[in-house]
């Protein structure tokens, strides 16, 4: 397994990196791990991110790029890894392309945490580290609430709060990854790579919708849109020109005398439909109206009348 999981800080990456390792047995590689370890141990390379750090900007991609590369060649990392806030810019994301090429494991998929801005903040405000173990618990979690020391180590040591963990620097953060990170969910998502999970909820409830998402086949990649041909302009038609009143008028006197001047035409003999079909020419003349005389009716014939002999 070889995922990214990308997010605005205080999405909750980390909690779920930890849920991942112990399920499925492959390291977290963190790069905010990674760089605080360097800050503490004073290398050139921490000193120069412990600057970015805490001013809440991102550290430059040269130095995120080599700490991952020196990670990645770890044993525990061969058959899988979860990385963990890298890459956070589009130059990150094909540095790490160009990287797992060449060792030929090219990753599995990467995970979107879509969680609001406000409970961002808030998570953020209230988020705790165990300085041994490394555990992050969260004061206004449900489970564990207003906890001050580590339950996981048999010590118990007092959590500690990273001094960026405020409201004025997660502010600054999150426009930062507005501007630098979210176009990498544009980038991956081209590749069919991109899975997104609703990450606000309970972390077992969050966890649960990660596992059922890393289990899901991922979705075809998109086709680069097609760009529009730029329409030609339409010639406008040509306007007829335009006649004075005068010469049309002169116009319709001249057709009026040349109409009088010509000799008068006989009207041609009607044609039928069939003759013209075959191109002859049917005459078809009037027949000659009859009068008709009518005589007058014969009144019918009287029988005649026999006489009666007179009696004497």
């Amino acid at each position: 397994m070889r995922i990214v999981l990308l997010g605005a800080p205080g999405s909750g990456k980390g909690t779920q990196a930890q849920r991942l390792l112990a399920r499925f047995g492959v390291p977290q590689i963190s790069t905010g791990d990674l760089l605080r370890s360097a800050v503490g141990r004073g290398t050139p390379l921490g000193l120069r991110a412990k600057a970015a750090m805490d001013a809440g900007a991102l550290v430059a991609d040269q130095i995120v790029v080599g700490i991952i590369r020196e990670r990645l060649g770890g044993a525990d990392a061969a058959t899988g890894y979860v990385l963990d806030g890298f890459p956070r810019n589009l130059a990150q994301a094909e540095a790490l392309a160009a990287m797992l090429a060449a060792i030929g494991q090219p990753l599995d998929a990467v995970v979107l945490f879509n969680v609001d801005y406000a409970e961002i903040a808030r998570r953020i405000s209230g988020r705790r580290t165990c300085p041994n173990c490394g555990t992050i618990f969260n004061v206004h979690d449900h489970a564990t609430p207003g906890i001050t020391h580590c339950t996981k180590c048999a010590a118990a040591p007092a959590l500690t709060q990273r001094p960026d963990d405020n409201e004025q620097t997660v502010t600054r953060r999150l426009a930062v990854y507005d501007e630098q990170t979210r176009p990498l969910i544009e980038h991956y998502r081209a590749q069919g790579l991109l899975r997104t999970v609703d990450a606000q909820g309970s972390v077992d409830e969050v966890t649960a919708r990660l596992i059922s998402v890393l289990t899901r086949k991922p979705a075809a990649a998109r086709k680069p849109a097609r760009q529009a041909r730029p329409k030609r302009p339409r010639k406008a038609p040509a306007k007829a020109p335009v006649e004075s009143k005068a010469r049309r008028k002169s116009a319709r006197k001249k057709a009026r005398v040349e109409r009088k001047a010509a000799p008068a035409r006989k009207s041609a003999p009607r044609t039928t439909h069939k003759a013209r079909s075959k191109g002859k020419r049917k005459v078809v003349r009037k027949k000659p109206v009859r009068k008709v005389v009518r005589k007058p009716a014969r009144k019918p014939a009287r029988k005649p009348v026999r006489k009666r002999a007179r009696r004497r």
